[in-house]
């Protein structure tokens, strides 16, 4: 094989085309048209005279040789940016780079706003994409660089991705200001005969964290509506008699139109931390950003 003229683009699109078995999304992932990266594949085919990739059912399934070539390809790759990082230096200032973040709403609600203004103050072009968390594709996702930071409960994180905890999340208890109900202490007594909102990520559920905590003391609240995004649950308290047990970040700033005390019994937090891939580690673009999410108040 003559590698002196050979053209690192066509590298770039090999791991691309490996990794996406499909044309279609290769091409948009590196901003190419479809017969732009078509023509990209003839070139590697001859290049590496083997058809590399071969169409399927459902897109298009790696040769042997296309497999063997894949993690070494990515490693190449991965090096040789590095290097360029390195040696061009990283200047937040300048950087005009998308990165994308994984999270729950909980979570972006948190963090979004904070971490929005950290950037336009150190880094005004930098831009982010906010994704909705799925963990079971999170180790593939964040491989295949779709994903390139997710933020979540490290204790739930794939094992095979490098985590590092941000910080220790607690429940409150949250009601309508002038609720009828909530003009004195709230007791355990009065918490379980309140009606309850919780949320259910995956829908339909109606126990959590406060009922795993009330069934170890024998006993049980009402809960009569599951949601399955956490910012609904203050808007819904504010306009009904519901109460909700929540993480405390989520209404830190909503404090002038609900009652927020602590629940009247011991309900078990939670950790959120960053996650991400290996392929990313040393990056000083995201290891600059890690930093800048670990420094936030």
């Amino acid at each position: 094989m003559d590698t002196k003229n050979l053209d690192l683009n066509l590298l770039a699109a090999l791991d691309a085309l490996i990794a996406e078995r499909n044309v279609t999304r290769a091409a948009r992932r590196l901003h190419l048209s479809q017969p732009a990266l078509s023509a990209r594949l003839n070139r590697l085919r001859q290049l590496f005279q083997d058809p590399l990739l071969v169409p399927a059912q459902r897109g298009m399934v790696p040769t042997v040789r296309a497999l063997e070539l894949q993690e070494p390809l990515r490693r190449a790759l991965e090096g040789m940016h590095a290097v360029i990082a390195e040696q061009a230096g990283f200047v937040p200032a300048l950087d005009d780079r998308v990165f994308t973040i994984a999270a729950s709403d909980y979570v972006q609600y948190a963090l979004l706003m904070p971490l929005a203004r950290a950037l336009k103050e150190a880094a005004p072009r930098m831009r982010l994409a906010w994704r909705a968390l799925d963990v079971p594709s999170l180790p593939e996702q964040t491989e295949r660089g779709e994903i390139d930071l997710a933020i979540m409960t490290p204790a739930t994180a794939p094992p095979q991705l490098r985590t590092r905890a941000l910080f220790d999340e607690r429940y409150v208890c949250i009601a309508r200001r002038d609720h009828p109900r909530l003009r004195r202490k709230l007791d355990l007594d009065a918490f379980v005969a309140l009606e309850h909102v919780v949320v259910s990520p995956r829908g339909g559920g109606f126990a959590g964290p406060v009922d795993a905590a009330l069934q170890a003391l024998h006993r049980s609240r009402r809960v009569v509506m599951s949601v399955a995004s956490f910012l609904m649950v203050p808007e819904i308290v504010a306009r009904s008699d519901m109460v909700a047990v929540v993480p405390a970040r989520l209404v830190s700033d909503r404090k002038a139109t609900l009652i927020v005390r602590a629940p009247p019994l011991a309900v078990e937090g939670f950790t959120i931390g960053m996650v991400w891939h290996e392929r990313n580690a040393a990056h000083p673009a995201h290891r600059w950003l890690r930093e800048q999410i670990a420094a936030l108040d």
